[in-house]
């Protein structure tokens, strides 16, 4: 046996569907087990709260060894995972093909799946976790008014907290009326020009996220790609992605947002379409989640062969000599995050490389978790927490006053800004940084308006 591993790391396919997959028993001796050879290597205790709460529980414990913990409070360790994936893709040295075959974040989902099957999730959780049919109800035109003013009223927000658990102080995203897919101009139609690396033509899939709650980064997607004459269409129907469902343990609602959202991108994969979705997370469940738990289906196959996060593939078309680079616009001092979904995604720092094509841009690249985590670093029992763990991201953020502050990750870049104000760390500028996707910012640079339906 090999101390450590130096083979590049492999997963296995996730049994979901095998009755023993919910076997309490079986969890339980699997989490011991892995637990104790996190607790020999502590490598990973400064990437999230997992595994200072495992220590902590080790510490305390009458032994000093995983033996000394009570096994449910195994428990508590789960509830801090949030499944960002970096332990696997970056630290632990146990991954397959090591004989330890340690998979932190898939035995995290397994111990959320079980208490899922046994009913032991808040209907509040189901609820957040339900992102379309939140979408649809507060995008309603009179309703959106009530929704987004209900997240700005501390009244409301406390009842929000009491109701839904969501912390009277985090940071929320608002819900839009005019929606991404119902107000985006269709491409133009330019002649599809393949590259060495890239199609020539794009299928974007929107997003429950970009669709109700951040339409314009959307439109800048647009805006982008018109401007490169790349011609691009929409998926035909689309649904949540299903990693909301999948971060609470709900393995079944994530095999039916499958069967909506597969066969009509699978479609476009077949037809020579790369499909680009503005959400790292919605990428990772196209590229890896649904292929693991999907590993004969050919649809998702092709969909995964087909996936691309944005700025890969904005960078594949200037690396093909088919990318404009007729910037007009500067950018100043950008401070930039990585989301740990697109940092797993081991495609490399693209949105980084994008960035800098840009003349003159002063890029300040942050690579570290945020915090805030989906849905997670939202709830009442978490968001201090979360915020405490962003710290460090929010003071590197803010250290070169920088005109803007960016992340792929649209609620990571809100978590980040409200860390900024709250901490008033790093910074001495007489006005505090724009928060802008990097989308954004690179419509902006190329000096482009927003893409949308004119009224």
């Amino acid at each position: 046996m090999r101390e450590g591993n130096l083979d590049a790391p492999t997963r296995h396919p996730l049994d979901w569907q095998n009755p023993g997959f919910y076997d309490a028993a079986k969890v339980g001796h699997e989490l011991e087990r892995v637990f104790d050879i996190c607790h020999g290597c502590r490598r990973c205790v400064s990437l999230c709260n997992a595994f200072p709460t495992l220590f902590d529980l080790i510490d305390a414990g009458k032994t000093g060894e995983v033996d000394g913990v009570a096994k449910t409070d195994f428990a508590k360790v789960v509830d801090q995972c949030y499944l960002c994936d970096v332990c696997y893709m970056t630290k632990c040295p146990y991954v397959p093909p090591h004989s330890w075959n340690v998979d932190f974040p898939h035995l995290m989902l397994r111990a959320k799946a079980v208490r899922f099957k046994e009913g032991k999730v808040r209907r509040a959780d189901r609820i957040l976790s339900s992102t379309d049919a939140l979408g649809r109800l507060a995008g309603i035109p009179v309703v959106v008014e009530l929704a987004n003013g209900a997240t700005r009223n501390g009244p409301a927000r406390k009842l929000m907290q009491k109701v839904l658990h969501v912390h009277a102080d985090a940071a929320l995203p608002g819900y839009h009326s005019d929606k991404f897919r119902d107000s985006a101009l269709q491409g133009a139609s330019y002649p599809a020009r393949d590259g060495a690396t890239t199609p020539g033509k794009v299928a974007v899939f929107s997003t429950c996220f970009i669709n109700y709650n951040d339409p314009g980064v959307g439109r800048d997607l647009l805006a982008i790609l018109d401007h490169n004459e790349i011609p691009f269409v929409f998926a035909e129907r689309e649904a949540c992605c299903g990693m909301p469902k999948l971060e609470l343990g709900d393995l079944e609602s994530v095999a039916k947002l499958k069967d909506i959202n597969i066969p009509p991108l699978a479609k476009l994969a077949r037809e020579g379409y790369a499909i680009l979705t503005p959400i790292p997370s919605c990428t990772l469940m196209f590229k890896q989640e649904l292929p693991l738990m999907f590993p004969d289906d050919a649809d998702v196959k092709a969909v995964r062969a087909a996936m691309f996060d944005p700025f890969e593939y904005l960078v594949a078309r200037q690396k093909d000599g088919l990318l404009k680079t007729d910037f007009k616009e500067p950018l100043g001092k950008v401070s930039y995050h990585i989301p740990c979904h697109l940092r797993v995604q081991n495609v490399g720092q693209k949105t980084r490389e994008a960035l800098q094509l840009v003349p003159g841009i002063e890029l300040n690249t942050i690579e570290r978790c945020s915090g805030h985590a989906g849905t997670w670093g939202v709830k009442e029992e978490y968001f201090e927490t979360a915020m405490k763990i962003g710290k460090p991201v929010f003071r590197q953020m803010n250290a070169t006053s920088p005109d803007y502050i960016s992340s792929d990750c649209s609620l990571a870049g809100m978590h980040i800004e409200q860390g900024i104000r709250r901490t008033g760390d790093g910074s001495s500028a007489s006005k505090p940084a724009q928060r802008a996707h990097p989308l954004t910012l690179f419509r902006i640079a190329y000096g482009l308006p927003s893409k949308r339906k004119q009224e």
